[in-house]
């Protein structure tokens, strides 16, 4: 009798167990997983929210206004508009090195009758960065070989004028003044930088248009001009698009004393720990400089930057030799 319960009792024990465990593994994952969804769905809804963002009522460029009443006018905004604003490492990476170089682009720009807006143009190039296109196209202002040696750069092996900020941006400035007499237009001079006079006044003529908003354009001509706006917008008004910065987190201008040199300089790395500095640093503040040597064999004169400020080399000329 005691054995037949026995065995009653282990049965029922076995199947409780087996019971438990098909629940366990079939439905309570199953239930977890449904939670822990929900848990993820809430939160995401009430913390991460992207916003379409709200266009600004008027807009020009250099005084000329934008149409936004035009649908595809509006569209092709908001197009640049969010991809500035959610490409935040951009957007930070422009506003900081904006503080650092606008300072010394925007006297040259009205010194030359150029508009204080086309520093933004600057930044849509290169994001004031010494960059070099697929094509070629070199430095902030993103110069061809042929167009900078045409508006007065020295372009060769050891001097590539279109790296130093101040001539390369006196170039742009000639360049903006003949687009600007030839179409009467800062919008269309600034369009004619991105594909070419001859390529824009082909399109004016073909289109029978004279309106850069009128003009059916190639993609990347299209978008060019709604690029500068965007940026301009988005810099001119950080807070409205979530962008907040303190002092300390902006780049600061170089400062620097200038050398003269009309002579040549048999090695750079030399001249720059004669100088208080390394190679490195000199080519820093000095990126127009692209060999190891200065030959200037028409005794030309060049003006040196040397930090004043702001660099330290840890290298010594003496470890070296």
């Amino acid at each position: 009798m005691k054995e037949g319960v026995l065995r009653i009792a282990l049965f029922l024990l076995v199947v409780l167990v087996a019971t438990f465990t098909f629940k366990y593994f079939t439905f309570s994952t199953s239930t977890d997983d449904e939670k822990k969804k929900d848990y993820y769905q809430n939160y995401v809804s009430d913390h991460y929210k992207v916003f379409a963002l709200e266009l600004p009522d008027t807009m020009d460029f250099v005084g000329e206004e934008v149409p936004l009443s035009m649908n595809d006018v509006k569209e092709r905004l908001d197009r640049e508009m969010l991809v500035n604003v959610y490409w935040q490492s951009q957007t930070l990476l422009f506003y900081k090195r904006a503080n650092k170089y606008f300072p010394t682009i925007e006297p040259i720009l009205k010194e030359n009758g150029v508009p204080d807006d086309f520093k933004y143009l600057a930044l849509t190039e290169s994001g004031l960065a010494n960059v070099v296109s697929p094509a070629g196209a070199t430095g902030y202002w993103q110069f061809l070989k042929k167009t900078g040696i045409e508006y007065g750069l020295e372009v060769n092996g050891e001097v590539d004028e279109r790296y130093h900020l101040e001539k390369a941006t006196l170039a742009f400035c000639k360049y903006m003044n003949d687009a600007h007499e030839k179409f009467n237009s800062w919008t269309l001079a600034a369009a004619s930088y991105n594909m070419g006079m001859g390529g824009l006044n082909n399109q004016i003529t073909r289109q029978k248009a004279s309106n850069y908003y009128d003009l059916l354009l190639n993609e990347e001509t299209g978008r060019y001009v709604f690029r500068i706006l965007a940026v301009k917008e988005i810099l001119s008004n950080p807070t409205n698009y979530g962008f907040y910065f303190r002092p300390q987190d902006l780049y600061a201008p170089d400062s620097y004393r200038i050398i003269e040199v009309d002579h040549k300089i048999d090695n750079l790395a030399d001249f720059a720990f004669e100088n208080g500095i390394n190679y490195k640093i000199l080519k820093l503040l000095n990126p127009w400089l692209r060999d190891v040597q200065l030959t200037n064999s028409k005794g030309k004169n060049y003006q040196i930057k040397i930090p004043t400020e702001g660099y330290y080399s840890i290298t010594q000329q003496d470890s070296i030799h």
